[in-house]
């Protein structure tokens, strides 16, 4: 069925709560456990509301100071439930807190008038769990986005990561078989959901995520450098998000090292900025990058920057010759279409949704494994190659062009309208 024949068959979503419970949208992506998804959630809210569908988010209040509810734009409320310690608490310690969230959750909708959500769009599968419990209680749609999978993740643990625990893979299950539709952000992601999940492929809707081409647009990289006190001569490799294992910053500072080795005369003019926090299993060892570059005898040529507003991150991609983008698993790389949508190319995995979010060869160089020989060969040749510099900097915003989040909401309401419209056929079935 088109979304044209859904408007006009059935009736369009007014209310939705969006449910994710281990990040705050609100939280400044790159630390913690806020990164992609904090920015995907939030800017899809932002889409829905412009289209006249009112959003609440559910979030689990991680301090004591935040206000219970956030008016984050009109039609936009974010929710601060009450469960377990303010902080402290660790996203894997979490699943101990769900039957506190829900009940957060189910009470916050209790003071409403009956039927007041038309569906709930879950992210992740702690959330995933939520929102399969109060979708039975409400009786309306659960729309669920994995954003991540641990089969996934599994199957290629970076080095000094450890496995996804069995429960989480159960609950993982368990959502994928009580959700009504599930988004997927690449075609990847959809056969990954069917392969490893056991999906109905007729429930699985592919929505690319997007990103802001008002914000991120090309610019003066000098001016950028200028304005974060870069020389306008360097060599700019950037590494933007969460620091720990799963995105390898690591196999960016190998390959500089490698870099030097074959040509010394980089030193004077190569720059490498890490730009986020420590994050999940790099919180067992925060100084691991640091001490790493100080191994490899490169740590006068490595620039750590905190996590920053979306406009100065705009600029940090701007200065950089190239981004990369090393992943052991990515659900889409919203990093990657960023710095793309600034003009600046991206040196990526090739795992995941890495493939979807760079256009190997014309937005930039999607590499196989994680050898950082190959890591090194390759940035020192892009480097050197100025006429293909050139080439991937105007396929970069080419490509990303073809990403906003206009498009990314439009597909959502159309899934989220297929699932109100089979809920119901459902709910007809039953109580014939």
């Amino acid at each position: 069925m088109t979304v044209r024949q859904l408007r006009a068959s059935t009736r369009l979503p007014k209310r939705v709560a969006l449910l994710s419970i281990h990040t705050s949208p609100l939280d400044q992506p790159g630390t913690g456990d806020a990164g992609g998804m904090n920015v995907y959630v939030m800017e899809t809210a932002k889409q829905l509301a412009q289209s006249g569908v009112a959003v609440e988010i559910f979030t689990r209040a991680t301090a004591s100071e935040l206000e219970p509810v956030v008016e984050f734009a009109p039609g936009i409320l974010v929710r601060h439930v009450t469960a377990g310690p303010f902080e402290g608490l660790r996203k894997e310690d979490l699943p101990g807190q769900l039957c506190a969230v829900t009940s957060g959750v189910l009470r916050a909708e209790a003071a409403r008038p009956e039927g007041w959500f038309d569906l709930i769009h879950s992210h992740y599968w702690l959330s995933g769990q939520v929102g399969w419990l109060a979708s039975e209680r409400w009786g309306v749609p659960l729309v669920h986005s994995m954003h991540t999978m641990a089969k996934v993740k599994n199957a290629d643990l970076a080095d000094g990561d450890v496995p996804e625990p069995a429960g989480r893979l159960i609950g993982e299950a368990q959502v994928v078989s009580a959700a009504t539709r599930l988004i997927a952000n690449t075609n990847d992601e959809a056969r990954q959901l069917v392969g490893l999940y056991g999906a109905d492929p007729a429930r699985v809707d592919v929505v690319h995520p997007g990103v802001d081409l008002a914000l991120f647009t090309p610019g003066d990289q000098l001016q950028s450098r200028a304005r974060l006190g870069i020389a306008a001569d360097a060599k700019l490799l950037l590494f933007v998000g969460r620091i720990q294992p799963l995105k390898a910053p690591d196999v960016l500072l190998r390959a500089a090292a490698q870099m030097l080795e074959r040509d010394p005369s980089l030193r004077s003019r190569l720059l490498i900025v890490i730009a986020g926090g420590p994050s999940g299993s790099g919180l067992d060892h925060p100084t691991s990058l640091s001490d790493l570059a100080e191994e490899l005898n490169i740590v006068d040529l490595v620039r750590f920057e905190p996590p920053t507003d979306r406009a100065t991150l705009a600029d940090w991609y701007r200065a950089a010759d190239l981004t990369v983008v090393p992943s052991y698993s990515e659900s889409f790389g919203l990093v990657a279409i960023e710095s793309q949508a600034c003009g600046t190319p991206v040196i990526a995995a090739a795992v995941g949704g890495l493939r979807t979010s760079v256009s190997d060869g014309s937005s930039g160089v999607l590499i196989t494994g994680h050898n950082t020989d190959e890591y090194a060969k390759v940035l020192s040749d892009v480097l050197a190659d100025a006429q293909l510099m050139q080439q991937l900097r105007a396929g970069s915003r080419l490509h990303a062009s073809r990403f906003g989040w206009e498009s990314t909401a439009s597909g959502l309401i159309a899934s989220y309208t297929r699932a109100m419209h089979e809920f119901e056929l459902q709910a007809t079935r039953v109580a014939q």
